[in-house]
């Protein structure tokens, strides 16, 4: 029995839209025109490719393989090709979800595998999507008669929306899924959009109406690092903030500054105009801003060893991020059962 990700029972989670369009691409068509008119851009493939996506469904197949197939297979200099390039496959839910391994493509070649043996009860499977790469199809192969639902629906179901820089995306993390938002919707069981944009996030007005109208639970704006200097983030990150607000006047947002305090010449400063608007969020009455600094995500101890460039965090700095963050994400999330 073959089915594609494009085919019911099977849900495509973490691409706004898909429902409706069946496009496996973050950022809709129009929207990547007005922020790139040139579709040779970095951006516009950045924002077309689909990190952050993941297809699931229920079955009690026995056998399960995954078959990708790729529109693009793209280097990275910093992540190994089981970083950027491979889907990764998980059974279970939320927390208790176990790790079956990875499609991984060839150096010269747009195709990866995997097949698995499971036991014969019906559990979930989540599949998540390479962070580099643009997704043309995935097909699961099951066991003739065996049974395909759909996947058990997330505790939260409303999307909460990163938007930052390659860090957000998840760059350096040695598997997609240890990146600290795929780590946090783990642990906490939430649907979420990825919208790290490696080197382009200058909190573009576009993305924020963008962002304003998926609606979503919580915003996380982790936006710092790609503001060319301090004065661009002085100008741009009250506005982005204020524009979000405007909009979703009870929206909760979390504000983050960058880990990497100590290879930052600028990292003071900058954390001091995140608190800026943070300060004068709560100053105007707003109950539903949240700050989180930076400089606490790698803790006390072994800062030094949580980077791979002193840049992106390694696995281990993204587990310290996220656990930095859980709490603070959890509160809000349960204060809106």
């Amino acid at each position: 029995m073959r089915y594609s990700i494009f085919d019911a029972p099977v849900r495509v989670y973490g691409i706004p839209g898909f429902q409706k369009n069946k496009k496996l691409e973050r950022f809709p068509e129009e929207l990547r025109k007005q922020l790139c008119p040139d579709d040779a851009s970095q951006l516009s493939d950045i924002l077309t490719r689909t990190v952050g996506a993941r297809a699931a469904f229920r079955t009690n197949s026995k056998n399960v393989r995954i078959d990708m197939k790729l529109k693009t297979l793209q280097h990275d200099v910093g992540m190994s090709r089981f970083a950027c390039s491979s889907a990764a496959v998980y059974t279970g839910k939320g927390d208790e979800q176990i790790f079956r391994g990875l499609a991984v493509p060839g150096f010269d070649d747009m195709t990866g595998d995997i097949a698995f043996i499971k036991e014969d009860i019906t559990e979930d499977v989540m599949i998540f999507f390479p962070r580099n790469e643009i997704v043309e199809d995935i097909i699961i192969t099951l066991d003739d008669g065996a049974k395909i639902l759909p996947p058990t629906p997330y505790k939260y179901e409303k999307p909460v929306v990163f938007f930052g820089s390659s860090i957000t995306e998840g760059g350096h993390a040695g598997l997609v899924t240890n990146a600290y938002t795929a780590l946090l919707s783990r642990w906490l069981d939430f649907e979420y959009y990825n919208f790290g944009l490696s080197g382009n996030c200058r909190g573009q007005t576009e993305i924020g109406e963008y962002i304003c109208s998926l609606e979503p639970s919580v915003f996380v704006f982790d936006y710092d690092h790609n503001a060319p200097d301090a004065d661009f983030l002085r100008r741009t990150h009250e506005r982005f903030f204020k524009l979000i607000r405007e909009r979703m006047p009870y929206l909760p947002v979390i504000l983050m500054s960058a880990p990497n305090f100590e290879h930052m010449p600028e990292a003071k400063e900058r954390r001091e105009i995140i608190k800026t608007t943070y300060k004068n969020a709560l100053d105007s009455g707003d109950e539903n801003v949240y700050f989180i600094d930076g400089e606490e995500f790698f803790g006390a101890t072994e800062r030094f060893v949580c980077t791979t460039d002193t840049t992106h965090p390694n696995d281990y700095g993204f587990h310290k991020m996220a656990r930095v963050i859980e709490p603070v994400l959890k509160g809000i999330l349960e204060g809106l059962e």
